[in-house]
């Protein structure tokens, strides 16, 4: 039938430096994908990092474990398993977080890892995620990630080498009374020392089981740069207009999307709990797309997000013949990522003045409704429907750091107000709020195109990126102007994409629909 359903976002930004804003040690990491071909290689290695803390710079060891097909046949992805990071966050990070008022944490970390075949490179990230712990009262702290590793696979004969580049890691602290802390999360970007064992290698694969060396050439393919200054692509426009195109020969990384329990798949946790509580008509959803930013010439990705929604009741209004009827729906939705109306933290690259790479780490967080309208008709055998998400946030800036060059930004840096677009009803939606718009159509006994609240698809809008505030170095160096010279107006062009809803109120999960735990089995794949 028809729903409207939750949207998202997208945004632009970022461009400028880059920075450590916070407090703690580096990490990385991922989960299991089972490895494949001749044998299996068991990695696990000490590196050494440099992490910026409140404290000052200090070193940190990440262990990173993983089983690595030992060899694949040419175009076989390599599938990477067991993945694990364990670190220690030395006793000056730990008071640094105790002293923001924590007492417990969760993180999320980010380990950048070069692909290569001869000349022919490729970046990948290794995403992990801890079980929320507590802060001891004195010494270091231990966490381990797993998580999601991307497959790799090479085009051609030869070997596929991976390499460990800089680290991140996103904290989320909660005070003694489960509530977050003011700030609630802050981030720490951590450099690879020089004494990395092998220079950080991981793992070598074979690729052709005759173990042939014709090295591939070419330039990566397809996916964003890691925050490692060495070869950087800039993100491509979200309508696919590369500012460096590249070969067909590179090895490919492909976001796996496991289906299963939360632990075991390429997305945040996405399941309503006591904080969120399923109600009669409640949906879950993942959200996954781009945002151009036009100022960079770039997109930004932002990764699966989750979105809790509350559909309202379809409501019809018969045509005098009875031949069909109009139907209307008002849904609302938050964002959710660890009982926060946000999304999960992320990272975009870009080459400012088309030359110097710059990443940041951001979060979009909501701060108001978030609301679903769709309006459609049906002739009882064809109904079309138009749906129009619209969702007040606001974009942060956690970290940022221009060509391997970390700049803090500050505990509030973020726009002035919500990304706004064009409201096609502005009487009735005051307000600044991004919309994006999906139109879906179903033939009675067939499968929905286009977009539907339950069945997902397509949202698309137009958003403008408020000015920048609060962003500001220890130093006192305001930097408000500079980001909002590099990354605010208007016409950045977004689109999301949403997968199929899962019913969680229904008295039987569907099992097309729902993981047993009443999670989305559907997670999107973003679309250009």
């Amino acid at each position: 039938m028809t729903r409207p359903r939750t949207a998202v976002r997208g945004t632009a930004r970022r461009r400028v430096r880059s920075a450590a804003i916070a407090a703690f040690v580096v990490l990385a990491a991922t989960v299991p994908a089972a490895a494949g071909a001749a044998g299996t290689q068991e990695v696990d290695v000490a590196l050494p990092y440099v992490c910026l803390f409140p404290s000052g710079e200090q070193s940190a060891t990440v262990r990173v474990s993983a089983g690595v097909p030992e060899r694949v046949a040419t175009g076989e992805p390599i599938e990477t398993g067991d993945v694990t990071a364990t670190v220690e966050l030395p006793e000056p990070a730990v008071a640094d977080l105790a002293a923001l008022g924590a007492a417990d944490v969760r993180a999320a970390t980010r380990l950048e890892v070069g692909i290569a075949q001869g000349e022919a490179t490729a970046e990948a990230t290794w995403r992990g995620e801890t079980e929320p712990t507590a802060l001891p009262g004195t010494g270091p702290l231990t966490l381990t990630a797993t998580g999601d590793v991307p497959s790799v696979t090479g085009q051609s004969a030869g070997e596929l080498t991976m390499t460990a580049g800089d680290f991140s890691l996103d904290l989320s602290l909660t005070a003694a009374d489960g509530n977050p802390t003011d700030p609630a999360a802050v981030t720490v970007d951590c450099a690879r020392g020089e004494a990395a064992p092998d220079g950080g290698r991981l793992a070598a694969v074979r690729v052709g089981t005759d173990g042939g060396t014709d090295a591939p050439t070419g330039t990566p393919s397809g996916t964003p740069s890691p925050s490692d200054t060495s070869g950087r692509q800039p993100d491509e426009d979200t309508q696919g207009n590369s500012a460096d195109r590249q070969g067909e020969r590179a090895p490919k990384v492909t976001e796996s999307a496991p289906e299963g329990s939360a632990g075991e798949r390429a997305a945040p946790t996405c399941k309503y709990d006591e904080k969120y509580p399923a109600g009669p008509m409640s949906l879950n959803a993942y959200i996954t797309g781009y945002a151009n930013v036009n100022k960079l010439d770039g997109a930004a990705l932002v990764p699966p997000f989750c979105t809790l929604i509350t559909q309202g009741e379809p409501q019809f209004e018969f045509f005098p013949d009875f031949s069909g009827a109009t139907i209307t729906q008002h849904s609302t939705a938050d964002l959710y990522y660890q009982q926060r109306k946000q999304t999960p933290p992320f990272r975009a690259t870009f080459l400012t003045f088309d030359f110097t790479p710059t990443t940041a780490t951001m979060v979009l967080e909501q701060t108001g409704p978030m609301t679903i309208d769709s309006h459609g008709t049906t002739d009882f055998l064809f109904t079309s429907t138009d749906t129009y998400v619209r969702a007040p946030v606001v974009l942060r800036v956690t970290s940022l750091e221009v060509n391997g060059t970390p700049l803090n930004v500050g505990k509030n840096c973020r726009t002035r107000t919500s990304l706004t677009s064009p409201e096609p009803d502005p009487k009735k939606f005051p307000g600044d709020h991004l919309v994006l718009h999906g139109r879906g159509e179903q033939t009675t006994g067939q499968p929905a195109t286009g977009y539907l609240l339950l069945s997902g698809g397509p949202l698309t809008g137009e958003v403008t990126v408020p000015a920048f505030t609060g962003c500001s170095t220890a130093s006192g160096e305001n930097l408000d102007r500079l980001l909002t010279a590099s990354v605010s107006g208007p016409g950045n062009y977004v689109k999301q994409i949403q997968g199929q809803a899962c019913f969680v109120s229904a008295d039987v999960l569907n099992p097309d629909e729902c993981t047993e735990d009443a999670q989305p089995r559907k997670i999107p794949v973003a679309e250009r």
